[in-house]
C-alpha cells in the first residue's frame, strides 16, 4: 500500500493506493495555520488513522510547497512560510518511524500524470502547473528529476523567451526580477496584463469565458496568452525535448490551448517537426496527492 500526503496551505489530504493505482481511501483535514508542530501531528494522525482503518502499513510520500535544501536539509521556498527552515523530513521520519519521501507539488503532479495519468508510458514528461503560480516537474523513465540544486523544472522563474518590445522589461515578480514567465502565464499574471491593456478587472477564467463568447478584448488577451505559452514551451522543448507536456492548474482547463499552442510553437522549436504532445491532465487536483503516493 502506498500512502500519499498533499500538504497544502489550507488543507492536508491523504490518499491510499494499491499497487495498481486504485484508491483505497481518501481523507482531508484543515491545515493548522502557522503552527509547525500541529502540522506534523495532523500528518501523523492522518497516516495512523488510514493504516488503522485499512489494517495495513504503507510507504509514505509527501508533496509540499517548496523543496528540501541540499545545503541544510531544511524546507525552503515554501509559500506556507512557517514551514521554511524546518527539518520536516527528519521530524516526520522520527514521528512515523519509517522512511519518508518528500518532493514539491509540481514534481508530484508530473509523477502522477507520468505514472498512470495523461502521459502514462512516456519516457520524458514535463508536467506544468499554470494556476495561481507557474511551476513544473520533470519525470524521466518513471523517476522524478530533482537536479543538483533541487530546482529542476522551475521554468516559471526564467525570463519570457523571444519577448516582444511591448513585453519588456516585463512585470515585477516576487522573486525580485522582472519579466519572469510566471508573471505572464499564471492566472493572476494574465488578469493583470488584461487589466493593464483594458482597465477591466477580471479573473483569468472570466477573460477566457468572454473570449469564447466573442468579446474582442478577451480574445486579444487569450491570443497573447497562447502565444506566450507557445514560446515558453518551445524553449522547454529545445532544452529537454520531452515526449509529452501535461498541463495542470486552473488555466489548463482552457480547452483551446491544446490545439492552438501546438499550431504555433513550431515557429520557435529548433526542428523541422515537433512530435511532443501537449495534453490535459487526467487527475487534475488529485494529481498532487496521487503523485506523492507514487514517490
Amino acid at each position: 500500500m502506498r500512502l500519499g500526503i498533499d500538504l497544502g496551505g489550507t488543507k492536508i489530504e491523504i490518499v491510499a493506493l494499491d499497487d495498481a493505482g486504485a484508491e483505497r481511501l481518501r481523507r482531508r483535514v484543515p491545515t493548522p495555520r502557522g503552527d509547525y508542530p500541529a502540522t506534523l501531528q495532523a500528518i501523523a494522525g492522518l497516516v495512523q488513522d488510514a493504516e488503522a482503518e485499512l489494517g495495513q502499513r504503507g510507504s509514505l510520500g509527501i508533496g509540499t510547497p517548496g523543496a528540501i535544501s541540499r545545503a541544510t536539509g531544511m524546507l525552503k521556498n515554501s509559500n506556507s512560510t512557517h514551514l521554511n527552515g524546518q527539518p520536516i523530513l527528519q521530524d516526520l521520519e522520527a514521528l512515523l518511524q519509517r522512511p519518508v519521501k518528500i518532493s514539491n507539488d509540481a514534481n508530484c503532479f508530473a509523477l502522477s500524470e507520468a505514472t498512470d495519468g495523461a502521459a502514462a508510458g512516456a519516457a520524458v514528461v514535463f508536467g506544468v502547473i499554470i494556476g495561481t503560480g507557474t511551476g513544473a516537474g520533470i519525470v524521466v523513465n518513471g523517476q522524478v528529476l530533482t537536479g543538483a540544486n533541487g530546482i529542476a523544472g522551475e521554468w516559471g522563474h526564467n525570463p519570457l523567451p523571444w519577448p516582444e518590445p511591448d513585453e519588456l522589461p516585463g512585470p515585477e515578480c516576487y522573486c525580485g526580477r522582472r519579466g519572469c514567465i510566471e508573471t505572464f502565464l499564471s492566472g493572476p499574471g494574465m488578469a493583470k496584463l488584461h487589466h493593464d491593456a483594458t482597465g477591466a478587472t477580471l479573473s483569468s477564467a472570466e477573460i477566457v469565458a468572454r473570449a469564447e463568447a466573442g468579446d474582442a478584448a478577451g480574445e486579444r488577451s487569450l491570443q497573447a496568452y497562447e502565444n506566450r505559452l507557445a514560446r515558453s514551451l518551445a524553449h522547454v522543448i529545445n532544452i529537454l525535448d520531452p515526449d509529452v507536456i501535461v498541463l495542470g492548474g486552473g488555466m489548463s482547463n482552457t480547452e483551446r490551448l491544446y490545439t492552438r499552442v501546438p499550431e504555433i510553437w513550431g515557429r520557435w522549436v529548433f526542428s523541422d517537426r515537433v512530435d511532443t504532445r501537449l495534453v490535459k491532465h487526467r487527475f487534475g487536483d488529485s494529481s498532487g496527492v496521487r503523485g506523492a503516493a507514487w514517490l
